[in-house]
């Protein structure tokens, strides 16, 4: 059926582009009207209505998006926005005629929809097709459109911050606006890799719960996709690396944070939130799918299945548990939090690679660091000759020789790639809150 919905869009935005070329009395238009109309048809066989949304730059239809068909028809899709159209529905009864002229009034001039665009279709009869603006809050649609803004991670962090809290309460919640606020960051990752993956790696002072959950997410997502996974499931993976810990909102804080020794009793209580978890994301599966629930459940289970929740059956770990396992350990090392000292990256390394084999997949942990580096971009390091240097992309061949932008002293100023200059090395990592703190403004 999703494929059929697919196609029956894909016809009509082509018969939109028909009617701008060549206008709606020409043999080729009428051609391609026969074609959406049949599509039409052969859905509603099926269902009563279709209700397609624009979210973002991004088709989208209950809680899936169409990638494809959105990169396919990217102008039909902008054209209709500047129409005011974010929202399309047609019901079963559809006629051809009324397909025909609503294909007339869209592939009109932009300034006959500057009132409500519905009033257009009533007023030459239409009556199974309905347009507009999506009924999702206006800051939700605008929310999905502003994450390619330099306060990307700052917007993130709020609205994880408001789909969780909505969770939480158990209120209904929009995947198609959290899948393309998603997908969003994706392409950022893509077009501005260094800067996001800095802010993720760089940690505030101020570092709360949302933060972790949404660095697992970018990290798990990043992970994936340098894994070759295909977009669909990278996104599918961010949802589930999003939900990993939600199980810990049912957790005293004053248990979480505490810098003394957990009591037996304190530590199972930790321990259960991996099977809370597991159960409330159960209450989403309708919307946001099985993926949440397994991770949930799963990410603390441990490769060689050591961990918790204990298992009266041992079996392999999901692949995806094992992705969102490392992330969320290496965010957890490395951020500071109250309770607790952020640790460099060169021993957040070493810790984690203690348990390459037991509490990780060795071969995905090795992958891990192959792309993100032993010094994460955005790292300030001092070098050998005394020289202080931001680390701003990895060398995948040796992990420990980045391409360096030494900023101080001024005179020794440049860009180096410690793979081609032997003569340098990396002696020590400086924290971004202390003695780091001075050099984050500087460079390019």
């Amino acid at each position: 059926m999703l494929t059929k919905i697919e196609v029956a869009f894909k016809e009509l935005l082509t018969c939109l582009q028909t009617a701008k070329m060549y206008g709606t009395e020409h043999p080729m238009f009428q051609k391609s009207l026969e074609k959406a109309y049949g599509a039409f048809e052969d859905v509603f066989t099926q269902r009563q209505e279709i209700i397609i949304g624009i979210v973002g730059d991004e088709l989208a239809f209950e809680k899936e998006i169409f990638f494809e068909l959105g990169k396919l028809l990217r102008s039909a899709i902008l054209y209709l926005k500047e129409r005011n159209i974010e929202r399309l529905a047609f019901y079963r009864g559809l006629s051809r005629e009324e397909l025909s002229k609503f294909i007339g009034i869209i592939s009109g001039p932009k300034e006959d929809f500057k009132t409500d665009p519905q009033q257009l279709l009533a007023f030459v009869g239409i009556e199974n097709i309905s347009i507009g603006k999506l009924k999702v809050a206006d800051s939700q649609v605008k929310g999905a459109a502003e994450f390619n803004q330099p306060n990307l991670y700052d917007f993130s962090m709020d609205k994880v911050a408001q789909v969780v809290s909505s969770v939480l309460n158990l209120e209904k919640i929009d995947p198609r606006v959290l899948k393309v606020s998603l997908n969003n960051i994706i392409d950022s990752l893509s077009i501005q890799r260094q800067e996001l993956l800095k802010l993720a790696t760089v940690k505030r002072y101020d570092a709360e719960v949302y933060v972790h959950m949404l660095n697992v997410a970018i990290f798990s997502m990043y992970f994936s996709s340098r894994l070759e996974f295909e977009k669909s499931d990278v996104l599918d993976i961010g949802v589930a690396a999003l939900f990993h810990d939600i199980g810990k909102m049912y957790i005293s804080r004053k248990t979480l944070h505490k810098p003394d020794k957990l009591s037996e009793q304190e530590f199972d209580r930790i321990k259960s939130h991996t099977v809370l978890g597991g159960e409330f994301m159960f209450k989403y599966v309708d919307s946001l799918g099985i993926l949440p629930v397994v991770v949930s459940f799963e990410h603390h289970l441990k490769y060689d299945m050591s961990g918790y929740p204990r298992m009266p059956l041992l079996r392999k770990q999901h692949i995806v548990s094992s992705i969102v396992a490392i992330c969320d350990v290496y965010d957890a090392l490395s951020q500071r939090r109250g309770y607790k000292q952020d640790y460099s990256p060169d021993v957040v390394y070493n810790i984690m690679n203690k348990d390459r084999g037991s509490s990780f997949d060795p071969e995905l942990l090795d992958r891990f660091f192959q792309f993100m580096g032993f010094w994460p971009v955005g790292s300030v390091v001092a070098l050998n000759d005394g020289s202080i240097a931001l680390v701003r992309e990895e060398n995948e061949s040796d992990i420990r020789r980045p391409k360096i932008e030494i900023v101080a002293p001024e005179d020794k100023k440049r860009m180096v790639d410690l793979l081609q200059d032997g003569s340098l090395c990396i002696e020590r990592y400086l924290n971004p809150w202390k003695e780091g703190r001075e050099y984050l403004g500087l460079g390019h």
